[in-house]
């Protein structure tokens, strides 16, 4: 997919604000409406930072088709490929897009490249503890606390608050540093995006699970961590983050998050097989039309994660086939 659908997306928002429109992003979706009686067994394998979205999801969706059983593993987006590739899932929810190796492995198999359903819209939040009293990070400050080698500061690394600019006691506090293990497709993410695909120092305490790295820094006044912003609770605070220095900070807003001020926002994708010269299954096509609906996003709400549009919700389902089956 490459991201176009959300590009799309923040290309009508940058026009509609460039002419004095307002922020305004069109989020009335229809309703999920059932079709006739299903049953079968779904199972999704794959992202962590999606396992709670997954969840909700599926238990919304079931709650129109008893007869419908959905399985749902959720180790990393590192994870999904491989049980798709295997046959072993039909879903497999990633928060990053795959890589051109995992892809062109599909294409070996299949024939064809495996498709990206956009879902939901992140922002990856850098959290500290609720005490730490730092205003903003730049994307080169974070660079300097987590790689192993920064390309940022002539290569200067941060270990305490005081060298990102936190003043008074605090200024001497070590950085204690959290983050995702490698199955996790936001350890790759921050990666790419944060460390420009250069190495995490060997401090970087690894975590299992998005709600895990949120604990670890609810627990540690002089922590640092990063996840999904569905996770965040009172026991933290999400930092605003700026692109560079001397750019301005912007915090995980909705429309921060959707007009790309935010610098890491991304895409919540679900991958699944679909020969694109036959229909999708019935049964794969309900679910995803239920996700991309007002049910399913209202669900993605309650997860703390950002609703799709409409405009997205049509280009989708037009691009699997199912929009003559949609409103």
């Amino acid at each position: 997919m490459n991201r176009r659908t959300f590009a799309a997306a923040v290309v009508a928002v940058a026009v509609a604000l460039s002419a004095g429109a307002g922020f305004s992003l069109d989020l009335e979706l229809s309703p999920y409406k059932p079709v006739r009686a299903l049953s079968g067994h779904l199972k999704s394998v794959g992202s962590d930072t999606m396992l709670h979205e997954m969840e909700l999801w599926a238990e919304g969706f079931k709650a129109f088709y008893s007869g419908v059983k959905i399985e749902i593993e959720g180790k990393g987006s590192n994870t999904a490929p491989p049980a798709l590739l295997s046959g072993e899932a039909q879903l497999g929810p990633m928060s990053r897009q795959m890589t051109p190796d995992e892809i062109a492995a599909f294409e070996t198999k299949y024939g064809y490249k495996p498709t990206a359903v956009l879902v939901a819209v992140d922002a990856l939040a850098i959290y500290v503890h609720k005490d730490n009293p730092v205003q903003c990070l730049t994307m080169e400050q974070l660079d300097r606390i987590f790689a192993e080698n920064p390309k940022s500061a002539g290569g200067k690394s941060a270990h305490t608050w005081g060298e990102v600019g936190v003043t008074g006691e605090w200024a001497a506090k070590p950085i204690a540093m959290f983050g995702r293990n490698t199955l996790s497709g936001t350890n790759k993410f921050f990666k790419l995006n944060v460390l420009g695909g250069g190495d995490f120092k060997d401090a970087v305490r690894q975590q299992a699970g998005s709600e895990a790295v949120v604990k670890a820094v609810a627990a540690d006044p002089g922590a640092i961590g990063y996840s999904g912003i569905g996770y965040k609770t009172d026991d933290v605070r999400a930092v605003p983050v700026a692109a560079s220095f001397g750019k301005t900070c912007y915090d995980a807003s909705f429309e921060n998050t959707y007009t790309r001020k935010y610098p890491l926002a991304r895409g919540l994708y679900v991958y699944i097989l679909k020969d694109p010269k036959t229909p999708m299954d019935t049964l794969s096509g309900e679910f995803v039309k239920y996700v991309l609906s007002k049910d399913g996003q209202t669900q993605a709400k309650k997860g703390g994660y950002y609703p799709i549009t409409r405009n997205i919700r049509e280009h989708e389902l037009a691009r699997l086939g199912l929009i003559a089956l949609a409103e």
